[in-house]
């Protein structure tokens, strides 16, 4: 296994990777918007000699470095899109956009697959590296975007990474099976008949209905679900009234549930439904149910993360590679999980949390920050997949 091409990063090299991703933590755009991280990304990819196809779902760059020798084909992704937050860092790279952030480590994911494209540029690979910058990672369709395009027509596998805070510098989670939940929205109306706050006999009153519901939904996770799988039911927004003395006539509930798995997946859409139904009847008032589907559970292929936790042991050691336990597995979503449906491959986490230096904020945290050394540790792990895998 031993590969002396996957090599530390040398200082300027190191330091190219930090300086583009603080340019990028500093010009942070949306899903579908992300114009002038794509064209740096192609500018640089452009100027290393790989064909480019740019454009793809909106702002997606899909990057080829044609074979040198037959082989097998791979696919490395990062995600490009910032979030609506409004970061409350300090440093010198803060966000510049207002209201607009790299709360999750994107810029970081994008910095390092470039490195990653530099170094293997020049590399005598049997195979083709197909390299895939993606919009729109956070909950807008961004995978199933670009995959619709078909840029996973002849790729035999695929890899992807994400920084993350959950592990410390220098740990790379690398689980088999499920290590990223399914991600569900719901948005749900209660439509009753308002009133005089004195007088509640008078009314059909959506926001006591909807206090019973974030109860009772619970038994989905409690009741429903097997306690030696998870299942997460999350009522992140309830709005209803404006005034001390009136009942209102609608109340809105917003909010997500997650599960790993298969069975709960299928089921989950139909249970929450009843659930609605049964507490809307009780309470007399009408309610309207929009559940979407963001994206499935994230499952990594065991034959294709126990080849990852090979290259990963041998260019960092066996010490560093996680396989169970805390940042292996998160109730998190991730839309990669499109790709590891139609393609075997895995989804790697590369800790980035250092305690010393305070960088502990959760992720999507408007004080989210990660150590930088983790940077290259994502770069050289995609480059040795790759050395390995088109070898």
């Amino acid at each position: 296994m031993s590969d002396p091409a996957v090599l530390p990063l040398s200082a300027d090299e190191a330091a190219r990777l930090v300086a583009t991703r603080r340019d990028l933590h500093a010009h942070p755009e949306l899903a579908y918007g992300e114009t002038r991280t794509a064209a740096l990304v192609s500018e640089r990819l452009q100027a290393l000699g790989y064909t480019l196809q740019t454009g793809i779902a909106e702002t997606g760059i899909v990057a080829r470095l044609p074979a040198k020798r037959p082989g097998k084909t791979l696919l490395l992704r990062a995600d490009m899109d910032a979030l609506p937050i409004q970061e409350a860092s300090q440093h010198g790279y803060a966000s510049q956009t207002a209201g607009v952030m790299h709360a999750c480590g994107h810029d970081g994911h994008v910095a390092s697959l470039l490195t990653t494209a530099e170094r293997l540029a020049q590399a005598d690979l049997a195979g083709e590296l197909v390299l895939c910058f993606q919009p729109a990672e956070e909950g807008r369709g961004g995978a199933e975007a670009m995959i619709a395009t078909g840029i996973l027509d002849g790729v035999d596998a695929v890899c992807g990474v994400h920084l993350w805070n959950g592990l410390p510098t220098g740990a790379i989670g690398l689980a088999s099976g499920p290590v990223m939940a399914a991600v569900d929205r719901f948005d749900l109306v209660l439509r009753g008949q308002g009133g005089h706050g004195a007088m509640p006999q008078q009314t059909r009153d959506p926001l006591v209905a909807g206090a019973a519901l974030v109860g009772a939904l619970q038994t989905l996770v409690s009741r429903e679900t097997s306690p030696l799988d998870s299942c997460v039911v999350t009522v992140g927004h309830f709005k209803a009234g404006d005034t001390f003395n009136v009942i209102p006539v609608e109340a809105t509930l917003t909010g997500t549930c997650r599960t790993y798995d298969p069975v709960a997946y299928l089921e989950l859409p139909k249970r929450f439904a009843r659930v609605v139904d049964g507490i809307a009847a009780a309470y007399n008032v009408e309610a309207t149910l929009d559940y979407q589907r963001i994206c499935k559970p994230t499952i990594n292929e065991p034959e294709f993360t126990a080849f990852a936790r090979e290259v990963a042991s041998e260019v960092f050691g066996s010490d560093a590679v996680r396989t169970t336990g805390v940042g292996t597995q998160t109730m998190g979503g991730e839309d990669f999980s499109a790709f590891l449906e139609r393609r075997p491959g895995c989804f790697a986490f590369v800790g980035s949390r250092n305690e010393e230096r305070g960088l502990t904020e959760p992720h999507h945290s408007d004080r989210f920050d990660f150590d930088e050394d983790a940077l290259g540790v994502s770069a050289r792990f995609l480059e040795g997949v790759a050395r390995r895998y088109l070898s």
